[in-house]
């Protein structure tokens, strides 16, 4: 039996979840790229950002020595492990459906 109480609620959210997609993806994403590759709004975007980085799963880095200054988010390497996991986890439950062959 698969044990659910061992899904991380901070990545399983579906929100949290894209973010931690795309950062698995590609690696580092600045906040404005991600919010149009997401269609989400500032304030809900940051809002998921400070759970992921709280969680010690996600680092931010600015860089303000531009005209402009500009904020990008990456995975830290507990983050990596993290969604890891859940990718196993996930994979684990879709095997118990799965019919073998």
């Amino acid at each position: 039996m698969i044990d659910f109480d061992q899904i991380d609620k901070t990545i399983h959210e579906k929100s949290r979840l894209s973010i931690m997609t795309l950062l698995a993806s590609r690696g580092e994403w600045a906040f404005q790229d991600m919010k149009a590759e997401l269609g989400m709004s500032d304030g809900n975007l940051i809002t998921h950002l400070r759970t992921l980085t709280a969680a010690g799963f996600v680092e931010e880095m600015r860089d303000d020595s531009g005209a402009r200054p500009r904020t990008t988010y990456q995975l830290t390497a507990a983050g990596r492990a993290a969604f890891k996991s859940y990718i196993d986890l996930l994979e684990s439950i879709v095997k118990t459906l799965k019919p073998e062959t």
